[in-house]
């Protein structure tokens, strides 16, 4: 947690007067999923407020964000040259008087649509303000001080951090959270550095210590080598890397307004959202043969991001946390720094969300985009004609959207990369710092007993977890009306003498007519998955479709029944397919702190529904097994993964055969 996270304070804004409401700064939105505005958020929170005023209520804002306009209002919009008005408005997830209220407001009214009291399990995504004011608790605490002074530490030297729960078998819960602390002193890197054997347990509506435990002492690790500050570091550095410039003489190939990006032979929409941080929206590639734009995706973000510790003991088994939708993807968004997040060339946007008093914050340099050289697009090297030399090769620029999301010790380094082929690259780079079990051990030999880690440094122990990503892919190929196909490869024997091959491989191509159907484990059987538009066909007759091409194939390994894998269940495939919903958004559910898995990507599909030529949402888990090693240790290179989306028979031929190779640039001074 950041010293800014700890002065926060948990305060609430007295009520605006009515007519407040009407004089608020004119609202100029370009694109109807542009993200809320500062002023809009104002709005909405003067609006919440003036029907329950904190004079008489307790109020906190755990949710604002855009209300999902209409698909088909959206498309209509969008094809009749932007002339169709679409009203906004926002949803709203407040907690008032210690009810969860669900509010739709129509921003062009001013009004108050509906607003309903959600009674069901689980509560809302956790505010920043709430996490700072627990984690200043036990720094108070007379029993926790004793710990401390137990222990031999400075008071001073300690610093804390909030912990989600999760839920385990219990018929009622409260809103709680764990915390856990930390020694700052003679480094930065705290998360390497844990007062282990203290257990408390804070009531976060009380904002009290409700339990405290101190089970046993372990020994604190040393900040020997753990500083990772450059300013901090002594010599010798290295290895040595050599200083790069970069020149775009024409200036950026690709123009910003608004939100909205254009590029090369792509259009898309950069939105915003407090909970899944970067949305991409209404992508469409242009297609040179046929003189048009055509759709690839609706709308695709992370919905969620599961993280399950694998430690039973008392002090770990609750650390399985999801990220998204307890601690807000977009919230925990943090700053990009220009020129080392993003190169020279990358141009930055803002984003803005509210509060818990529902006031609007700016996240600046919330994310960059930029071209990317370097790298090969196509080539070949022609040996086979006499007394000819043929070699072509064309240099291949990317676009990439950036974005970083920090939550506690770990940062998630997210790309949406758009190829002039047609493809999009989803990416995916952890770094940040383990969490560290402090134990006695400062040698593995000493290891009599499992420790659910690796020993990465003395008296520190990297967990065993995962990192389970889910994407929602609202895929339109060509238009709404999609299905899904699973190409099998399978071996065929040669068994009636009719060559000298013993065998052969071929396929075997099924249409999904159910979500039974779309469900798929990667890696059991070779197979191809394709969203076809099977009213859309190339000029030779194949059905026009992308590909998913996923990175190495992750499983969980918890048990179904496990509570955690319970409110996990959207990862037991790495593939799901749902008819288009507007209200399935969050894989994990709306509810994710304490929920009990009852309103889950997996809960949904068992109704089974028809997805053959339909709207349909492709959803993607990609995953890490993360075994720790000390290379990891203090602080971690990047670890990458990922997945693309690669147009497949969607163009008449190779889309880029006429793309030509940027100009080489002449420096002054530089020979020819």
């Amino acid at each position: 947690m950041s010293s800014t996270m700890k002065l926060m304070l948990f305060s609430f804004f007295t009520i605006l007067s009515f007519q407040t409401v009407f004089s608020v700064t004119p609202i100029i939105v370009q694109h109807p999923l542009d993200p809320l505005t500062e002023q809009e958020i104002t709005l909405v929170q003067t609006i919440v407020l003036r029907k329950y005023p904190t004079s008489r209520n307790r109020l906190t804002f755990h949710y604002v964000g855009l209300d999902d306009p209409d698909k088909a209002a959206i498309l209509k919009w969008q094809q009749s040259s932007k002339l169709v008005k679409i009203n906004r408005k926002s949803f709203v997830i407040a907690i008032i008087n210690s009810q969860s209220h669900e509010i739709l407001i129509d921003l062009e009214a001013k009004l108050i649509v509906s607003d309903n009291i959600y009674k069901g399990n689980g509560f809302p995504t956790l505010s920043v303000e709430e996490q700072g004011q627990a984690i200043e608790l036990p720094l108070k605490y007379g029993p926790f001080i004793a710990s401390v002074n137990k222990r031999g530490l400075n008071l001073s030297e300690v610093v804390c951090s909030t912990f989600s729960i999760g839920w385990y078998g219990e018929v009622k819960s409260k809103r709680s959270l764990r915390v856990e602390c930390f020694m700052k002193e003679d480094t930065a890197n705290i998360y390497v550095r844990p007062i282990n054997g203290v257990i408390i347990l804070v009531d976060i509506e009380k904002m009290e210590i409700v339990e405290y435990h101190d089970t046993e002492i372990e020994p604190v690790p040393t900040a020997t080598n753990t500083e990772y500050r450059a300013s901090h570091q002594r010599p010798p550095f290295g290895p040595k890397q050599h200083s790069l410039t970069s020149h775009q003489p024409q200036g950026p190939g690709f123009q910003i307004n608004g939100h909205s990006v254009s590029w090369a032979n792509w259009k898309f929409h950069i939105g915003f959202d407090v909970r899944a941080g970067v949305i991409i929206s209404l992508a469409s590639v242009y297609d040179l043969e046929k003189h048009k734009s055509r759709r690839v995706l609706y709308r695709g973000y992370i919905s969620e991001l599961f993280v399950p510790y694998q430690d039973p003991s008392e002090d770990w088994y609750y650390k399985t946390f999801f990220d998204a939708g307890e601690f807000g993807f977009g919230q925990s968004m943090v700053p990009l720094v220009p020129n080392l997040d993003c190169p020279p060339n990358a141009q930055f946007l803002d984003a803005h969300f509210a509060q818990v008093d529902g006031s609007p914050t700016t996240l600046k340099n919330a994310f960059c985009v930029f071209e990317q050289y370097g790298n090969i697009m196509w080539r070949h090297t022609e040996t086979g004609i006499p007394n000819e030399d043929i070699v072509e090769t064309r240099t291949e620029v990317n676009l990439i959207v950036r974005s970083i999301v920090t939550v506690g010790n770990y940062d998630n380094i997210l790309d949406w990369e758009f190829k002039a082929s047609g493809s999009i690259k989803l990416g995916i780079a952890l770094s940040g710092i383990l969490e560290i079990k402090a134990v006695g051990i400062k040698h593995k030999s000493e290891i009599k007993k499992e420790q659910h880690g690796t020993l990465v440094s003395a008296n520190s122990i990297g967990v065993y977890h995962d990192h389970f990503y889910i994407y929602h892919l609202d895929l339109d190929i060509d238009g709404e009306y999609n299905s899904f196909e699973k190409t099998n490869l399978k071996t065929v024997k040669v068994t009636d003498g009719s060559s000298k091959r013993k065998s052969y491989w071929t396929i075997e191509t099924e249409t999904a007519n159910t979500e039974s159907d779309g469900k798929i484990k990667i890696g059991t059987n070779p197979t191809e998955l394709t969203v076809v538009n099977p009213n859309k066909q190339s000029s030779i007759g194949n059905d026009v479709g992308y590909r998913l091409i996923p990175g190495p194939a992750v499983h969980p390994l918890l048990t179904e029944d496990d509570y955690p894998q319970i409110r996990g269940a959207f990862t037991n495939n790495n593939v799901w397919v749902t008819p288009y919903n507007r209200t399935e958004k969050w894989a994990g559910g709306l509810y994710v702190d304490q929920s009990r898995g009852e309103d889950t990507l997996a809960v949904w599909t068992k109704r089974n529904r028809d997805i053959k030529n339909k709207d349909i949402v492709l959803w993607h888990v990609v995953g890490i097994h993360h075994v720790p090693t000390q290379e990891d240790f203090p602080i971690m290179p990047l670890l990458s993964t990922g997945f693309e989306l690669r147009p497949t028979n969607f163009f008449e031929r190779n889309p880029v055969l006429k793309t030509l190779s940027p100009k080489d640039v002449q420096w002054p001074g530089c020979p020819k």
